[in-house]
């Protein structure tokens, strides 16, 4: 038998091992993979392949994140926080009131986010998720976002919704799933004209 320190070493180091890995093992958990810059051409590869219009198809500009920081108050770190994940939907109404925000770290779930815990997802607009707020306006928005390919979007209050889904390619399935439960969502409002809008 070893000796109980030589033991205790050997469980130190494979505790060690195993916990320095553990952010690889979860992001592979769910489907993720380690983030890194994709240019227009892989953004569309891959859009193609989540069923995303090419003219639907939209790249965040980095001044989104530098306009959030700027708003940074006491009182509004939370709303911030939720602007600056990676998976959104924004329901924006004919009035371009954010009617309902759907955010990956309220979703919850494992190995995949649960977009449409307690049927949330069984209504259109869906049920609420993360709190509303009057933070980033849809006009406001539609300034940070540039189409890859065709002309930006201007909305003319001509649509009943507008929806802004922020997707990653690094976040793999999660983006997938999110993308086909708002484009399945849609399909719940016949009769409503609805602009949905993916922004990576």
């Amino acid at each position: 038998m070893k000796h109980p320190s030589t033991f205790l070493l050997i469980f130190l180091f494979v505790c060690v091992t195993t916990l320095s890995s553990c952010s690889s093992i979860m992001l592979a958990c769910y489907g993720m993979r380690n983030p890194k810059a994709v240019d227009d051409r892989a953004i569309l590869k891959q859009a193609k392949k989540y069923h995303i219009p090419e003219s639907d198809s939209y790249v965040l500009d980095s001044a989104y994140k530098f306009y959030l920081k700027s708003l940074i108050t006491s009182t509004n770190q939370e709303s911030i926080k939720n602007h600056m994940q990676p998976l959104q939907a924004l329901y924006f109404d004919s009035n371009h009131n954010l009617v309902s925000f759907q955010v990956n770290c309220y979703a919850g779930g494992f190995p995949n986010l649960k977009w449409n815990r307690n049927e949330m997802m069984g209504t259109f607009p869906p049920g609420q998720q993360a709190p509303l707020d009057t933070l980033l306006s849809l006009e406001k928005l539609l300034t940070l976002m540039h189409p890859i390919a065709g002309v930006p979007y201007t909305n003319t209050h001509t649509d009943d919704y507008v929806v802004v889904v922020f997707w990653t390619k690094f976040m793999g399935r999660q983006s997938k799933r999110l993308i086909r439960y708002v484009q399945q969502n849609r399909q719940l409002a016949p009769g409503k004209k609805i602009k949905i809008v993916y922004v990576n």
